[in-house]
């Protein structure tokens, strides 16, 4: 049977009091529309169809090709938003999920459950919910003796009976797709004018069919976000099942209550993450790495055998073998190649480091490219701005940079040169050549027993 999903996302969601769309704002580094769109990419057989709203343009902007798109223009209610999609899908599909765009925790796996459930039910629809202590403001669901569902009580129209019912309507369905698009026309409407989705399931009771609920083994998956404190919750939950996933696949996470994964990151067996790391963005890490405590690490790719302490990295590349920190600042551009060492306080910036070079403490590196094996003192400075543009410093191999010193570019230093402790270098030096003084001068060519 084809099986085809609609993602509800049109709703502007004033309660979070915010100019972004909800389905916009991020979980673990990803909009939460984002992890509906996944939840249902594996299970269907066409595009999902996702119905925008508020923010329209920004929504599919943050899809992209994903999905195919239905415009709910007014806010009549969620069997109205549904209907939108039927010019979409009408006659290419047996079955139609439907879900919601602002509930990021709805997991695969159970959407899959409920697809089976339905299959085996013979009903037009089927349900899910969740059994807990807080209601969240879900409608109540009332089962008959049998244990099939006779109705959906808004917790608003309920009765002190109904209010005491534990099992709560989570909003996501499998329905039948003719019964569906037929039954979207008998939708009454609301005292407020909108067409509930709701209403759906009294109508399937009412023509006389044993409908089936599936009962979520993890509440959790029933967060719907509507406000902060909804995406503080889902984050947190977010961010435990991310660690225990990483765990699970050979990663040790020393402290996971200070740890802050996002979703798309990617780590390597036999890392280890120590407490106040946070992981963002696309970041990469490799096998047997030792990352953190207090490091954050952004949009960067790490090797294998890398230490990180107490350091920040955006957007820079950290080859096998590199150690770093604490208090080190890798900034966008940064490339350290194979065996680099950054001691304490360093900063490198739009910059390329060769194997083996150590960089010991209290260093800028920018606009740099750095050969091999190269000694950088303390203190050194590369000032590549002159006011106008960003200019290159280039440094060959097994140079030693004194402590203090200040590479003036655009400036270009030879392979085996030295330059004395609190020299200013404001003209290229040649291959194996010691240069001292404000400005650096050359005092002599070096021999091998110099260096």
């Amino acid at each position: 049977m084809t099986l085809a999903s609609i993602i509800l996302a049109a709703g502007e969601g004033t309660r979070m009091r915010s100019k972004l769309p909800k389905v916009l704002h991020p979980v673990a580094g990803k909009p939460m529309i984002r992890y509906a769109q996944e939840a249902v990419a594996n299970l269907v057989d066409v595009p999902p169809v996702l119905v925008v709203g508020h923010g329209a343009e920004a929504v599919k902007a943050a899809v992209g090709d994903g999905a195919d798109y239905a415009l709910q223009a007014q806010q009549l209610g969620t069997g109205h938003a549904v209907l939108m999609a039927k010019p979409l899908l009408l006659g290419k599909a047996d079955l139609i999920l439907v879900t919601y765009g602002d509930m990021p925790l709805l997991r695969g796996e159970t959407l899959e459950k409920l697809v089976q459930l339905h299959k085996q039910s013979g009903g037009p629809v089927t349900m899910t919910s969740f059994i807990g202590d807080e209601a969240r403001g879900f409608g109540r669901v009332v089962r008959a003796e049998s244990g099939h569902v006779t109705a959906i009580v808004e917790q608003a129209d309920a009765t002190p009976e109904q209010l005491a019912i534990r099992e709560y309507n989570v909003g996501a369905y499998c329905f039948s797709g003719d019964w569906l698009w037929s039954a979207l026309g008998e939708i009454p409407v609301s005292p407020k004018g909108e067409y509930y989705l709701t209403d759906l399931v009294g109508l399937a009771v009412t023509a006389g069919f044993a409908l089936e609920s599936l009962v979520l083994d993890d509440p959790d998956e029933a967060i719907g976000l509507n406000t902060r404190v909804h995406l503080a919750e889902a984050e947190k939950v977010m961010r435990k099942r991310i660690n225990e996933s990483w765990m699970l696949a050979g990663v040790t996470i020393l402290d996971p209550a200070t740890t802050y994964i996002e979703a798309d990151v990617r780590i390597g067996v036999d890392s280890l993450i120590l407490p106040n790391t946070t992981l963002r963005g696309q970041t990469v890490i490799g096998e047997d790495c030792e990352i953190g405590p207090d490091t954050i690490l952004i949009d960067t790719q790490v090797g294998d055998h890398v230490q990180l302490l107490a350091s920040v990295l955006e957007q820079a590349q950290v080859a096998d073998h590199v150690t770093m920190g604490p208090y080190c600042h890798l900034r966008k551009g940064a490339i350290l190649d194979e065996g680099v060492h950054l001691g304490n306080f360093g900063e490198v910036k739009d910059s390329y480091l060769g194997p083996g070079t150590k960089m010991g403490h209290f260093s800028y590196i920018g606009n740099a490219k750095i050969g091999r094996d190269v000694n950088i003192g303390a203190g050194t400075i590369t000032c590549n701005y002159d006011g106008e543009r960003k200019n290159l410093t280039e440094i060959g191999d097994e140079v030693f940079i004194g402590s203090d010193t200040m590479l003036v570019a655009p400036l270009k230093i030879g392979d085996r040169s030295v330059t004395g402790a609190g020299s200013v270098v404001t003209h290229d030096v040649p291959e194996d050549t010691l240069v001292i003084g404000v400005p650096a001068k050359e005092v002599r060519k070096l021999e091998k027993n110099d260096q």
